[in-house]
């Protein structure tokens, strides 16, 4: 792992671009907006990336496809790796399910991510969905969204947190992983 600063061969070196990621009702839009209030950062809701087709999609209750999928991984991923190196840090909240949409968002961001992986079971996440108001994500594409989880691979940059923790420690352990002091 490098340290926050410490160049890797990517342009803008000593950004710091966190993804927050898991399934819908983990609780991304929640610890994203603790890291960026902790960082005095930007923070990205990947949502309001999606195209309005893609919207519509997950409305109706069908899944994206890859196709789908593409465009607003690069929209996303170039809006943060420029917060990124205009504020030094930023933070987004997106799904990033699967390895290569993980890569492809560091491609677009010209950075090396550090993902943040919010573990939940089913259950839970399908209650969480089923009492949130204003979301166009329904509960009948958490299967779908659960099958197509890859959890990240012991050579990505990741960490995988149990999403029941309070938002504060949740932010504290990501503060020590990344060796971000407070401030």
């Amino acid at each position: 792992m490098h340290a926050i600063g410490q160049a890797d061969g990517n342009e803008g070196a000593g950004a710091l671009a966190i993804v927050v990621m898991g399934a819908s009702g983990t609780g991304k839009t929640t610890l994203a907006t603790a890291l960026a209030r902790a960082f005095a950062c930007p923070m990205l809701e990947g949502d309001t990336y999606h195209s309005a087709a893609n919207v519509a999609k997950m409305r109706e209750g069908r899944p994206l496809t890859d196709d789908d999928r593409w465009p607003w991984l690069d929209r996303l991923g170039a809006a943060l790796g420029d917060a990124a190196r205009e504020e030094k840090r930023a933070v987004a909240a997106c799904s990033a399910l699967r390895r290569v949409y993980r890569e492809r968002l560091g491609a677009a961001s010209g950075l090396r991510l550090a993902f943040v992986l919010l573990a939940l079971d089913r259950d839970t996440i399908a209650r969480r969905m089923a009492t949130r108001s204003g979301h166009y994500m329904p509960v009948a594409l958490l299967d779908s969204q659960l099958a197509t989880l890859e959890p990240p691979s012991a050579d990505e940059r990741a960490l995988t947190l149990d999403s029941t923790r309070p938002p504060d420690e949740l932010v504290a352990a990501v503060r020590a992983w990344l060796g971000v002091v407070p401030g």
